[in-house]
């Protein structure tokens, strides 16, 4: 069985749909809770932020006791390590990680969760400026999708600027 611990900040004077309208809830696979530096599997923690066009804030951390050791081989044992993650992670909009195999991205996928690949390790920081940037400008089409999917508003692409 996979021992789960979460942490989660308790005061908050303003929550953030209601500081800068609906919040993106993003996971972010990580060994030190300061860059996104891990793949899914491998992943000791998961630290989930609330993105808006303004800024984020952070929600929580899910730390987990077993992991996998990124050899691409998946144990037979019959201790499953993905599905207490991928449910600890029910809610969130989008998981940014180094890797994810191909099991446990149709496990994230059926969770309503959009999986993202990142190539290189980078803080998180980047990673929420980049998804916020996104938000409060014109987010890809595969982002939209996400977006409508969870019932978040995205702002309309404006094509004023395009015309000569």
């Amino acid at each position: 069985m996979t021992a789960l611990r979460r942490l989660r900040l308790v005061e908050s004077e303003e929550p953030a749909e209601q500081a800068a309208g609906p919040a993106l809830r993003v996971a972010i696979a990580t060994q030190d809770l300061k860059s996104l530096n891990a793949h899914f599997g491998s992943a000791r923690r998961f630290a989930l932020y609330d993105v808006t066009v303004r800024g984020w804030s952070f929600v929580e951390a899910v730390t987990f006791e077993e992991v996998s050791d990124e050899g691409g081989r998946h144990r037979t044992d019959g201790d499953d390590r993905i599905t207490p993650k991928v449910e600890a992670l029910r809610g969130c909009h989008l998981l940014f990680c180094l890797a994810i195999g191909g099991p446990s991205a149709a496990k994230v996928v059926t969770a309503k969760i959009h999986p993202i690949k990142i190539a290189q390790a980078q803080p998180i920081e980047a990673v929420l400026e980049r998804t916020r940037a996104m938000l409060a400008g014109a987010p890809p089409p595969w982002l939209r999708k996400v977006l409508a999917a969870s019932g978040v508003t995205a702002p309309e692409p404006s094509f004023a600027d395009d015309e000569d």
